[in-house]
């Protein structure tokens, strides 16, 4: 440690970085009743507290080899940012290799700050294995995102201005990680100045690879990791960053798409700042640490990493705000197609807001409707109007934590199809680049015939897709084949039951 810490307080960050403020945030305070501060690296120049590392990294390399002429990386967002404008800084050039898939105002962020920004492939690996072949041919120096002493030195200065603006009484810190280089950074110094504070690491619930490689005992390759927060979809922590976050860390908080929305939201109340998905991720964390451990009167700070969000990303958030806050409930009602009945179910629901409602019409027996009801108790008032529904003789599913119900059906106008046979249902996420249906379609095999389809894009590099297919019998080898030659993200949806009421 004592190394770090030498590291940390020599570490080359403020010719491109600056010390940011920590902010009260007053009305995350009063929602958990305790005294809550945002460190707000998301007002770095790029927007992200990537600029540290990235920067104390290149210079150290650069104080180490005069004769550096260019540096190469792999990134989808904010690292790319941060190296483009370091090796800017020091005159040197850099190759930015990214993703086919990334949004423009990324790519034009990058050469803006005067990298060279190389596309390559569908997604971060196949990006990192093209920059490590111009590693070799270039004999560029690789610069990676938080696998390196020094930009864990970096991203530690962080750590160094929280305990100088906040000197005192400090309960616990909150940290969103990714591969670990800012939370082993932030510990480390932490740690040894106050080891009384607890710092506590947020991950996504389908990205966390620290808390499955401490879990473990050793760093773990996820299969498979969520692109909501694409800042920290990250499959696998490196070596040296697992090795001190399972040390110092005290613990690791899983947070929700919903929940990481509301907690934007959070944000943007307190500071009129939106935050992107994994900027806000210390928030959520923060706010569901309180809850769950009854947590009032302590002093919690949370990191806010960074802002680099699509504008076409705030109708997903804006949309799923409300779920995270647990102040909507989305439900599936099926109710007689008789007279009154219709009257009868608005009366259950009393003078509640209903925020959305669908009707199709499914038969002379029953219908079902899909309808969002705005919550002023959360779960229990939930729970309670389920009863109430039920009470009255309907039929109620509860469809607010089904992401197939929430990302596809609230949207589709229709209804079930009685003469449709062999109807398989899936879930996909496509690359959101040319050709990405094509390669879908002419992979399909002979005879397969399209249902249904329902694309979505929240300015992401992937759409969600849900598509419906009619498969003969006997050809279940032959579609398991294309799910996997095909190469997307999938789900089997068959036994949804938000497709069984208003689609099957």
């Amino acid at each position: 440690m004592d190394h770090y810490i030498k590291k940390i307080l020599t570490a080359r960050v403020y010719d491109v970085s600056k010390e940011t403020p920590l902010d009260i945030a007053p009305g995350l305070s009063t929602k958990t009743g305790n005294h809550v501060y945002l460190k707000r690296e998301d007002l770095q120049p790029v927007f992200s507290f990537k600029c540290r590392g990235a920067y104390n990294r290149i210079f150290k390399l650069q104080q180490q080899h005069p004769e550096t002429v260019g540096v190469v990386c792999a990134s989808a967002g904010n690292h790319a940012q941060g190296v483009a404008l370091s090796a800017s800084r020091l005159g040197i050039k850099s190759v930015i290799v990214m993703p086919k898939t990334t949004p423009a105002i990324k790519v034009n962020a990058v050469r803006r700050l005067g990298g060279e920004a190389v596309l390559h492939g569908d997604n971060y690996d196949e990006a990192f294995a093209h920059a490590c072949e111009l590693e070799k041919s270039t004999g560029y120096a690789f610069i990676h995102p938080f696998n390196d002493p020094d930009t864990i030195a970096g991203q530690g200065t962080v750590g160094v201005e929280i305990c100088r603006q906040h000197s005192a009484q400090l309960d616990a810190v909150f940290v969103p990680i990714g591969g670990g280089g800012l939370a082993s950074g932030v510990s480390l110094l932490i740690k040894y100045l106050k080891p009384e504070v607890k710092i506590i690491g947020v991950e996504p619930v389908d990205a966390a690879s620290m808390k499955a490689s401490i879990a473990a005992g050793h760093p773990v390759v996820l299969d498979q990791v969520g692109i909501f927060a694409d800042g920290v979809a990250v499959k696998s922590p490196g070596d040296e960053t697992y090795k001190i976050c399972s040390e110092l860390l005290d613990d690791i908080i899983t947070i929700t798409v919903d929940e990481m929305c509301a907690a934007i939201r959070d944000v943007f109340d307190d500071t009129r700042t939106i935050m992107e998905p994994a900027g806000a991720l210390s928030v959520a964390g923060l706010k569901k640490y309180a809850a769950v451990n009854d947590v009032t009167d302590q002093h919690l700070i949370a990191v806010t990493t960074g802002a680099n969000v699509n504008f076409d990303r705030l109708r997903h958030v804006a949309e799923r705000a409300e779920i995270g806050e647990q102040r909507e409930a989305l439900l599936a009602v099926n109710i007689p197609e008789q007279p009154g009945s219709f009257r009868h179910f608005c009366e259950t629901l009393g003078k509640r807001s209903v925020t959305e409602f669908n009707y199709r019409y499914s038969d002379s027996r029953s219908a079902n409707v899909f309808v969002g009801v705005q919550l002023a108790d959360g779960r229990v008032e939930r729970q309670q109007i389920i009863a109430d529904l039920e009470h009255s003789k309907f039929t109620v599913e509860d469809l607010t934590d089904n992401e197939m119900a929430k990302l596809h059906v609230r949207h589709m106008v229709g209804g079930s199809s009685q003469s449709i046979e062999n109807e398989m249902l899936y879930r996909f996420e496509f690359p959101e680049r040319p050709g990405a249906l094509a390669t879908f379609l002419n992979n399909m095999g002979e005879g397969w015939n399209i249902t249904l389809f329902h694309y979505r894009n929240h300015g992401a590099a992937y759409a969600r897709v849900l598509v419906g297919m009619q498969v003969p019998a006997g050809s279940g080898d032959e579609f398991q084949h294309f799910l996997d030659e095909l190469g997307y993200r999938y789900w089997c949806e068959d036994g949804n039951v938000a497709y069984k009421m208003f689609l099957g």
